[in-house]
C-alpha cells in the first residue's frame, strides 16, 4: 500500500518503503546526468519539469548547475507513478502548487487523487475485460490446434 508522507511544509513524499538513495542526506548532491542514470528521464525532461512549475525548488551551483537532492529523487519518483496512472501533466502541476501553497490545500489535493484513484480503477477494469478477450482467443486457438490431433 503506497502512502503520502508529510517531511517537511513543502514536500510530500510517496512511499512504498523507505527509498534507497545512493548518499545520505546532507550529502544528496546530484547532477542533472546522475538524475538521469537513476531516473531514466531526460535532461530535457527534468529541465522542462522545472520550467512548468513542477520541479521549482532544484538547488543550484555557485556555477549554476543544478543540484538535485534526495527529496527531488523522491518527487521524482512519485510523479513518475502519476504519469503511469495516466494523469495529464496540468494537473500534476497543479498538485505540485497546491503541495507548495500548504496545508489548506488538502483536500483539494485529496479530491484530485482520488479523481485519479478513479480512473485508474477503470482502467484496470478495462484492461482485465481486454485480458479476459485474449484469454478466450488464446483458448480457442490452442482448442483448434489440438483438434487435429483428435481425429
Amino acid at each position: 500500500m503506497t502512502v503520502l508522507e508529510t517531511t517537511s511544509a513543502t514536500t510530500d513524499i510517496c512511499v512504498a518503503a523507505p527509498p534507497a538513495h545512493p548518499r545520505p542526506d546532507g550529502h544528496d548532491h546530484y547532477t542533472i546526468s546522475e538524475v538521469v542514470d537513476r531516473t531514466g528521464l531526460s535532461a530535457h525532461t527534468l529541465r522542462w519539469y522545472e520550467r512548468i512549475g513542477l520541479m521549482p525548488h532544484i538547488d543550484r551551483s555557485h556555477t549554476g548547475q543544478r543540484r538535485f537532492r534526495n527529496r527531488d529523487l523522491d518527487w521524482l519518483s512519485f510523479v513518475g507513478k502519476l504519469r503511469r496512472t495516466g494523469m495529464p501533466v496540468a494537473d500534476m502541476v497543479r498538485y505540485a502548487e497546491m503541495l507548495r501553497e500548504g496545508e489548506h490545500t488538502y483536500q483539494q489535493r485529496q479530491d484530485l487523487l482520488e479523481a485519479t484513484r478513479r480512473d485508474v480503477i477503470a482502467r484496470i477494469a478495462e484492461l482485465q475485460d481486454t485480458l479476459a478477450v485474449l484469454d478466450h482467443k488464446i483458448g480457442f486457438y490452442a482448442d483448434a490446434q489440438r483438434a487435429p490431433e483428435r481425429a
